[in-house]
């Protein structure tokens, strides 16, 4: 609230009418009420790095905040203010002329309409330093206009992408803050800004300052179903699964059929809740809905992994294949999210197929080491190795224990496998890929893996055998193989695999990812990690 207050002090925003005191106090109540929900930004590192993750392009609700936009209808004099400059306009079907931004203009704004539309041309045509300076000079005279501020901070958004500037992208976002506080500011205008302003937030990292944005557009339009879903989405971002449901919950209350929040609360309820027969209808009706947002490979992913955990085979293989058909998947095996699509694909690799011969060889000549300074962390005491967390076993008791993950090494692992992890540090596609993870692997008996998929193609995975006792398999794709001691296999996890272990002792092995042998040297530098 002192912000706010600050804010307008500053920029000489005094109440001095009645109505504008109103609108002050209404202010101050509706944030108060929101003050409780200032989260702190928790970097959901697996999801948004890759999007910043990526997931934001999977999760984010269909944007609709350029929907009120319009392009000047003619050419005008940039002299703004002038009487010879021609107002936007369009022509109704009985031939009288309509302002084109009529929803984006309030009354006082609209007396000052040419200068804003001469303003907004300049922004158009990417001439930004020019426009902010009329933008400016208009505020200089009219400093509550919410048309001139949303321009200046879409002006400013603009030219921190130009010259990818965070600091310039602040100030934009301070701008987008001015329209929301400001009175009498059209809806559309307000929604534009608002989600332009989260939208930023999310860009920059501050997903907390972002969900703040969003409940606020959302208490001041309860009944619009949209906010509730981005909310619900906001509160996604920052892995805040509980909230989410409630909001996607509310929405289905209210509109039970709205699909976007079909299949959201799916997704929680599958892959939070771990609870696959509740998450199948949501997941289904919400695919089928066809509703702007919903047609997502994630979607198809989860609805199919559901089925088939649920018993229902057939069901979760004509899911994926119909995820294949539109355009999610290479295929009903490779399901993979974030990929390179020009790289080939092939569930198994013979050591030949790949440019890594040399650093295999390594690593097979020095399996006994290898496996000598695995067996060695295996004691329960030293608690090096650590249960497996992406929820892929059916059953059973599988640990890793990472050296090397996101391209990043594990200091702290690495000296307690110090002859390991040297090797490693010369295998520069291995600990560099920011894409993959090195980590022993340990199997005890009765171990089953869900048939499931990596997230992208980017890699090959190689496994060494390093104690392969009778009794453990894997099944890539069609074709099912076990592992030797000493030996390498490689596989492209981006394809279904699923791994049993029906033996009598553990199988220990250690997976090492390489980036994926046909990726160039700008690609492995400018992917993101995950």
């Amino acid at each position: 609230m002192a912000k706010l207050m600050q804010r307008q002090k500053k920029y000489g925003e005094q109440t001095s009418s009645k109505a504008a005191k109103v609108f002050l106090i209404v202010t101050i109540l509706s944030l108060a009420a929101t003050s409780f929900y200032v989260w702190n930004y928790v970097g959901v590192e697996e999801f948004i790095d890759i999007v910043k993750r990526q997931y934001l392009d999977i999760f984010s609700p269909p944007d609709v905040s350029n929907t009120a936009k319009s392009k000047p209808s003619e050419q005008t004099n940039q002299n703004a203010g002038t009487s010879k400059q021609a107002d936007d306009t369009t022509k109704t079907k009985k031939g009288k002329a309509e302002y084109s931004k009529t929803v984006i203009t309030n009354k006082a704004d609209m007396s000052i309409r040419r200068k804003l539309d001469a303003a907004d041309k300049l922004m158009d045509k990417k001439i930004i330093d020019d426009a902010i300076s009329h933008y400016d000079s208009i505020l200089s005279e009219y400093p509550k206009s919410p048309r001139a501020h949303h321009g200046k901070a879409m002006a400013l958004d603009q030219l921190s992408e130009q010259r990818q500037s965070n600091a310039i992208l602040e100030q934009s976002m301070e701008e987008f803050l001015k329209v929301l506080d400001l009175p009498d500011v059209p809806k559309q205008l307000f929604l534009m800004a608002g989600r332009r302003l989260a939208d930023r937030q999310t860009f920059r990292g501050w997903g907390g300052k972002a969900l703040k944005t969003r409940k606020f557009l959302a208490q001041n339009y309860p009944d619009d179903i949209s906010l509730q879903n981005e909310l619900g989405v906001a509160y996604l971002m920052i892995g805040k699964d509980e909230p989410a449901k409630t909001v996607f919950k509310e929405v289905l209350r209210l509109k039970p059929k709205d699909g976007f929040a079909q299949v959201h609360l799916g997704f929680i309820i599958k892959t939070s809740d771990n609870n696959p027969k509740e998450a199948i209808p949501l997941l289904r009706q919400g695919l089928e809905s066809r509703d702007p947002g919903t047609d997502d490979g994630r979607f198809y992913f989860h609805l199919g992994d559901a089925l088939y955990r649920d018993g229902l085979h057939e069901q979760a293989y004509a899911v994926y294949q119909q995820g294949a058909e539109r355009g999610h998947f290479f295929s009903m095996y490779q399901r993979s999210l974030y990929n390179v699509d020009t790289l080939t694909g092939r569930p198994w690799w013979s050591i030949a197929q790949t440019k890594y011969q040399k650093h295999f060889k390594v690593l097979e000549d020095n399996w006994k080491t290898i496996r000598d300074e695995g067996l060695a962390q295996m004691d329960i005491a030293k608690g090096a190795f650590v249960p497996e967390e992406e929820n892929l076993r059916e059953k059973g008791d599988w640990k890793q224990f990472t050296l090397f993950q996101r391209g990043q090494k594990n200091e702290q692992n690495c000296k307690k496998v110090p002859k390991t992890c040297a090797l490693l540090d010369k295998i520069p596609d291995a600990k560099g890929c920011k894409r993959g993870q090195v980590k022993y692997s340990v199997m005890q008996p009765g171990v089953h893996v869900w048939p499931h998929c990596g997230p992208t193609n980017c890699r090959i995975r190689s496994h060494l055998g390093l104690v392969v006792p009778p009794g453990p398999r894997i099944r890539v794709a069609n074709e099912t193989r076990t592992w030797e001691e000493g030996k390498i296999i490689i596989f492209d996890d981006s394809f279904e695999h699923e791994v049993w272990h029906e033996g009598d002792t553990f199988r220990l092995v250690l997976i090492i990812d390489f980036w994926h042998p046909e990726l160039t040297v700008h690609e492995k530098h400018t992917l993101s990690p995950i």
